[in-house]
């Protein structure tokens, strides 16, 4: 059975967690006196209460968590997050639709970074930060944050960090996961530090500097601006920014051998190769069909190119231009992009280069087996054998991942969406990535598609957030039988 009072517990704990979060953000509504102020308060006011009352309900559980346990609350903390992280929107009376402040929260949460908002810039400097904050807590994750914190209330963390973390695989770098999510956090929040200097230094305020860091190291892509990071108009900000975006589409565990200087385990890294060699791929051919068709310099298209396919790479979503305007092979060649996704263990979205990798072997295996019916091949991984379970799962996950997007893209066209917009809005919620194709691009917001499609997509965004199984093994009638 579930341990429904530690769940409970657990996620009233975080809830107060999101309190602070939300006072954090009132102290930037006082600080610039925006009109924003008196709705966080209320919005924190709600919150806390909620989540003492689910802490004290939940007292006296079980403190083991099951891995049962670790599934529902992973899901239903998203949820949470998001239904109370909307108040603020809603409150303040600049998202005053439901459906439109939840879908806005969610896209934060999830690191998604799909908005409804038409004018960005109108709203308060609390409003923004908060926006900007969503993606930076759900980037990393809710419950990464949360292990690292479970120890304190006796509780192991380690059915929740199977639940939530990214990829086939997780690597441990050490025996005690709360130890583990603490040093990723650190590196994590050094790596935003550094971006938000670097920002400043390249003429960025500070407030946008710290707003963008969230949005770049949580790969999330929301902007303080409506015209994204083309607003600003600088190669230097451009560079920076695409070093960071694809920094955090790493896998952490590296980054965590690099702190360590264990630098050979990241050069023989086989999904960081795959990702470097897929970035530079697209990259080049990007910049030359519009150096070929857009009569630009090279730099400026070697730029722009980059820029967009790391930004969709890593599923972040920020704009340097409208590649809607570009040829229309583009258009494919960024969809390719956005549904590899980045790597495993990272803040991004998408199927993920490991699998990728797994895939590309055990297709290439099958070639070999037709002309050589006897041999053994197996399909290695950093020199590591990858078991046939593993690879049944990864070919499962993708299955799923495209009859999820086919039958998610038919809902959207009978609800009266363009192909083009179903497509571009359903691969790029699933797969986290903000801007979709069409009227849906990075041009537009989302705010004309009808409240049907949104709490389609909301959903998509979480299924694609969670990797799937672990939202979708709730609706399954074996899950919630006793044995």
């Amino acid at each position: 059975m579930i341990n429904f009072k530690i769940v409970i517990r657990i996620i009233g704990i975080l809830l107060l967690l999101e309190t602070v979060m939300l006072l954090l953000c009132s102290g930037i509504s006082l600080y610039y006196q925006d009109k924003a102020l008196v709705s966080f308060w209320i919005s924190a006011g709600i919150t806390a209460g909620v989540g003492l009352l689910l802490a004290i309900w939940g007292k006296g559980g079980d403190k083991q968590l099951t891995r049962r346990d670790g599934y529902v609350l992973v899901s239903f903390s998203w949820v949470a997050f998001s239904f109370f992280g909307m108040l603020p929107f809603y409150i303040s009376g600049y998202i005053p639709d439901i459906t439109n402040a939840f879908f806005e929260t969610m896209s934060g949460f999830s690191s998604t970074g799909s908005s409804i908002l038409d004018d960005i810039e109108t709203l308060p400097y609390g409003l923004l930060f908060w926006r900007s904050m969503t993606q930076w807590i759900g980037g990393l994750g809710i419950i990464m944050f949360t292990i690292a914190i479970l120890p304190i209330f006796g509780v192991n963390g380690t059915q929740v960090f199977a639940a939530e973390a990214s990829g086939p695989t997780h690597d441990k770098v050490h025996p005690r996961i709360g130890i583990t999510a603490k040093w990723i956090w650190s590196i994590y929040a050094g790596i935003t530090l550094i971006l938000v200097v670097l920002l400043m230094s390249g003429g960025m305020d500070w407030f946008d500097s710290v707003c963008h860091a969230f949005a770049t190291t949580g790969t999330g892509g929301f902007s303080t601006k409506q015209a994204s990071i083309a607003h600003y108009n600088s190669p230097y900000l451009e560079y920076i920014i695409s070093a960071f975006m694809f920094i955090s589409g790493i896998n952490f565990t590296l980054l965590l051998f690099f702190v360590n200087r264990k630098f050979k385990k990241i050069i023989q890294d086989d999904e960081l190769k795959w990702y470097f060699g897929s970035v530079v791929l697209f990259t080049a051919i990007i910049a030359a069909i519009l150096y070929y068709s857009e009569s630009i310099g090279i730099e400026d298209a070697f730029r722009k190119s980059l820029f967009q396919v790391i930004s969709l790479h890593t599923s972040t979503g920020f704009a340097t231009d409208d590649y809607m305007l570009w040829p229309a092979v583009v258009w494919g060649l960024l969809t390719i992009v956005m549904l590899i996704g980045a790597c495993a263990g990272s803040t991004t979205g998408g199927l993920k280069c490991i699998r990728m990798v797994i895939l590309g072997k055990v297709a290439r295996n099958e070639f070999k087996r037709i002309l050589h019916p006897s041999a053994v091949l197996p399909v290695r991984i950093n020199k590591q054998v990858v078991s046939p379970t593993l690879q049944s799962t990864v070919l499962a996950f993708c299955f799923i991942y495209a009859v999820i997007i086919i039958i998610s893209v038919l809902i959207m066209m009978g609800l009266g969406i363009g192909f083009l917009e179903s497509v571009g809005c359903v691969v790029s919620s699933v797969g986290n990535m903000g801007p979709g194709l069409g009227e849906t691009g990075p041009a537009f917001s989302w705010n004309a598609l009808p409240d049907a499609a949104k709490w389609l997509l909301s959903f998509l965004m979480l299924l694609g957030r969670l990797e799937l199984f672990t939202v979708l093994l709730l609706f399954t009638p074996e899950f919630w039988k006793k044995n």
